[in-house]
């Protein structure tokens, strides 16, 4: 991972929400939006925003059921330090 990569990464979860879904989706290993914004207490508006911007990244990825699209770490494409720095932080 390039220098540009990293702080592309860290700018990008350096959003209180965003990292907040992240953190939730390392706990949970995959959700709807509707139950992050209401875990997490963000509006559903801002959550699908923040997924937005978090899968633009490849940071997490969706699949769609329906409806519904569920959300996970994209454990593929994350890098696996900040992946294992994350795992320890409590919520």
């Amino acid at each position: 991972m390039s220098k540009i990569d990293l702080i592309r990464i860290l700018k990008v979860i350096s959003n209180e929400w965003r990292a907040l879904i992240l953190l939730y989706l390392i706990e949970n290993k995959e959700a709807y939006v509707g139950d992050i914004a209401e875990a997490l207490n963000i509006s559903f508006r801002n959550t699908s925003k923040s997924l937005s911007i978090l899968a633009k990244n490849n940071l997490v990825q969706s699949r769609k059921n329906f409806l519904r699209r569920y959300y996970s770490i994209n454990t593929a494409k994350f890098p696996n330090d900040l992946l294992n720095f994350l795992k320890s932080v409590e919520l």
